[in-house]
């Protein structure tokens, strides 16, 4: 019984080193399922990186994303702009010296033209009085014929006062100074060249005409020095 036993042992040991020995004979089908089943490798796991700089605030972020600006380009623009600056200055001073010019042109032209105008409203009295004086001379002993020897030393006298008169008058005229008589041409009555001192109601005139003067008025280079005193016709 002991040595059945031992060669039953001895046996059973040499068949399990012999099957170990041989390759597997499984069916490739159940190696196939056995794969299927198997438990899926875990993936690797993604590696995380972080920055070590210090996070930059929204206000410099934008400072930053500024382009930065040429110096060359802003000291260019600064002198383009002070040059149009001092264009503007210069043409500014050209302007008020033109203006200058003018207004110093006009005061030497004013001063020229009525440089002598104290003298000739001091002159305009003379001028009247001498009118005056061939007034009174009636035109009848002037056209006398047969003129006996005072009548004829009047009339001597007369034409002398009245080539003196035309003299003057016409030396005055030269310097600007000039007679009129509105009533010559019955002008329209101008408040600016005359002064009525009565209206009258006259048939056969307009309204507001000149028929009578009084006393002559007088001009200095086109600017009334004195106004002709005149009568007006008022017929409403």
């Amino acid at each position: 019984m002991m040595q059945r036993s031992l060669f039953r042992q001895s046996r059973s040991l040499a068949s399990c080193l012999s099957s170990s020995a041989q390759p597997s004979l499984a069916r490739p089908q159940l190696r196939a399922a056995a794969i299927k089943f198997a438990p899926a490798a875990r993936p690797a796991l993604a590696s995380r990186w972080y920055s070590s700089e210090p996070e930059k605030k929204e206000g410099e972020e934008k400072k930053d994303a500024e382009p930065t600006v040429d110096p060359l380009k802003k000291e260019l623009e600064a002198k383009d702009k002070e040059i149009i600056d001092l264009k503007d200055k210069y043409l500014r001073s050209v302007a008020e010296f033109r203006n200058l010019q003018e207004r110093t042109k006009r005061d030497m032209q004013s001063a020229r033209d009525f440089a002598i105008q104290k003298f000739a409203k001091d002159l305009v009295d003379s001028i009247d009085n001498l009118e005056r004086a061939l007034s009174t001379v009636p035109e009848e002993k002037l056209n006398v014929k047969e003129k006996n020897e005072h009548q004829q030393d009047l009339v001597s006298l007369y034409d002398g006062l009245k080539m003196t008169e035309t003299i003057l008058m016409s030396t005055l005229k030269k310097h600007g100074l000039e007679r009129f008589d509105p009533a010559v041409e019955s002008e329209k009555f101008n408040p600016n060249e005359h002064e009525a001192t009565f209206m009258t109601p006259m048939a056969g005139k307009e309204d507001n005409t000149v028929f009578h003067t009084q006393q002559k008025g007088f001009k200095l280079n086109g600017r009334v020095l004195r106004a002709a005193k005149v009568g007006v016709v008022k017929n409403s």
